[in-house]
């Protein structure tokens, strides 16, 4: 015999019934006409092969099966409407676990002093953060959000863009001391110059080297013989002069201010670079959810157009 969602609702008529005495009055409960009443009854009947009640005139009663039948079902009614409450609550209440996808550039200059903040707030949710230099199957890894830097791939999860970010062509005044400071992005392509090449996590080949101008971009191909794929190697090898490097604007003020890195190319000051949240469902994101994308919305200073959750 199937379950199906018409022996669910027979189910539920038959409890407001025994509930009210009457089926006039489970009928008024319900918002459904008498007669309605009686064909659902009827259909479960005929479903369980038994009959529930025995009606006259003045009362309703349950048979001996009927009775037995409502007192199995009782607690399983209960237990869906306290599913059913439970998942209510979860729209709106931030706990349980959740598991988020992290690039490891975010983590490091954006979460690292404000995660501590964000768990004392919601004392009810184990947070689980991944921090990793590939996205993967975010789904089948069991991650509830993502944040990542650069365009996402085509696929069936909700992006929502965070921040453009400006890409800035850097090198330290120790490297310009030795190999002369580039004129112009094509000087890259040539001796004397060498530059640090950052291997793409999706593709593994580098990076290309853009170069954007209001409606004027330039796309070379520089002269490099070192490729990394972790940004403090990058910034580190750049910083003791020993390459040019594009790097993203983010933190990087305290090497300009102090002098330790210089940008080449201020004339070329419009190439940028995307962060996107990322997570699997446009339908009713539960409250976790919401909660930390508001949490790094309020880090990178608020999303870009219309990202709300």
């Amino acid at each position: 015999m199937a379950f199906d969602e018409r022996m669910l609702n027979g189910m539920g008529v038959l409890t407001a019934i025994v509930d009210s005495g009457s089926f006039a009055a489970a009928g008024e409960a319900l918002d459904m006409s008498q007669s309605g009443v009686s064909r659902s009854v009827a259909r479960l009947e005929a479903r369980l092969g038994i009959r529930l009640f025995d009606r006259t005139t003045r009362s309703v009663t349950l048979t001996d099966e009927g009775r037995r039948f409502y007192e199995q079902i009782l607690p399983l009614l209960g237990g869906l409407e306290e599913a059913a409450a439970s998942a209510a609550e979860g729209r709106t209440a931030v706990r349980g676990r959740l598991r988020v996808n992290v690039d490891l550039f975010f983590s490091r200059l954006f979460l690292g002093s404000h995660l501590g903040a964000f768990v004392e707030a919601h004392p009810d949710l184990q947070l689980d953060v991944v921090t990793r230099d590939q996205l993967g199957d975010m789904v089948a890894d069991g991650f509830d959000l993502a944040v990542r830097f650069g365009e996402p791939r085509m696929s069936t999860l909700i992006a929502r863009k965070l921040l453009d970010t400006r890409v800035i062509t850097v090198a330290a005044p120790a490297y310009l001391k030795r190999h002369g400071r580039p004129l112009t992005p094509t000087d890259l392509e040539r001796e004397p110059h060498i530059c640090i090449d950052f291997r793409e996590p999706e593709t593994g080949r580098p990076f290309p080297w853009e170069f954007h101008r209001g409606r004027k971009k330039i796309v070379i191909k520089p002269r490099s013989r070192l490729m990394v794929n972790d940004v403090s190697t990058m910034h580190s090898l750049c910083l003791t002069g020993q390459g040019v490097a594009q790097i993203l604007a983010p933190g990087s003020d305290q090497w300009f201010a102090s002098g330790k890195l210089v940008d080449l190319f201020p004339d070329w000051p419009d190439e940028h670079f995307p962060l996107y949240a990322l997570y699997p469902s446009r339908h009713h994101p539960p409250a976790k959810v919401r909660a930390f994308f508001d949490f790094v919305v309020a880090l990178t200073g608020g999303p870009v157009g219309n990202a709300s959750v």
